[in-house]
């Protein structure tokens, strides 16, 4: 069987994307998915990404971390966003359904924002420690020198620690650089090890933010790349029109024998 496939990177976060519109790709088993994701044995890829049609919706999007485990992925939903385009699902706007419920988004140039779901709930653990979930679980510390930080190893400790046991949790190690903005590294639940960018983590980051004053948008640095967040924060403290804002590129494309 032979699938083509296209690889497309937001921020350094990088993604195997397959177009089921025939509705004829095979079911991945988690192992085949990290195959297919392994750096040295694979394409190699933080995630891979299904993008098929969906009745009321433009497209649905299902989302593999590199271990073959879903969750949300929000520089991969902007990839998603990208490749819909480019295979012809979309125009300029979406109206998609991805792993935590239905998403907007529009293109602008090689830029991609992201509407993300609403945030009702935030807990601050420590003075300089949060959990957000935006799709996905977030553990985030604001800590300083971020360039020399071990992230691996302390995200990792944390991701397994008795708090989160098996359900386990992506870990935003945070610097700031002046009010409203952020220098972010993540150790990614799914992927388990740190990645280039994280969507969410960003995301998660910028309004743990702004609980300690920031105001939107919130422009953030990762290793690869800038992303922005732009946000309103009621009374209530509830966040909602949260915007995931950054690039989404394609790579390459090739074809997956089976």
């Amino acid at each position: 069987m032979h699938i083509p496939f296209h690889k497309y990177q937001g921020t350094g976060n990088d993604f195997i994307m397959l177009d089921n519109r025939q509705g004829n790709l095979p079911a991945f088993s988690a192992q085949q998915i990290s195959q297919l994701c392994h750096r040295r044995f694979g394409i190699g890829a933080d995630g891979l990404i299904i993008v098929q049609p969906k009745a009321g919706y433009d497209f649905e999007m299902i989302y593999y971390n590199s271990d073959g485990s879903q969750s949300l992925c929000g520089n991969g939903s902007r990839c998603a966003v990208r490749f819909a385009q480019e295979q012809g699902y979309i125009q300029e706007k979406a109206h998609f359904l991805a792993y935590d419920g239905p998403h907007e988004a529009h293109i602008q140039g090689e830029i991609v924002h992201l509407a993300m779901a609403d945030v009702a709930e935030t807990r601050q653990l420590e003075a300089d420690t949060f959990f957000i979930n935006t799709g996905s679980p977030h553990h985030i510390c604001f800590v300083n020198a971020l360039h020399d930080y071990e992230v691996v190893s302390k995200g990792r400790a944390i991701r397994y620690s008795d708090t989160y046991k098996m359900a386990g949790t992506n870990v935003n190690f945070v610097e700031k650089k002046a009010p409203s903005s952020l220098f972010v590294r993540t150790y990614e639940r799914g992927v388990e090890n740190e990645t280039l960018s994280c969507g969410t983590g960003v995301t998660a980051a910028s309004l743990a933010a702004a609980i300690q004053g920031a105001s939107s948008p919130v422009v953030v640095e990762t290793l690869g790349g800038k992303l922005s967040v732009s946000f309103v924060r009621q009374p209530n403290g509830r966040f909602t029109d949260i915007w995931l804002i950054g690039p989404a590129v394609k790579v390459f494309e090739g074809i997956i024998t089976q």
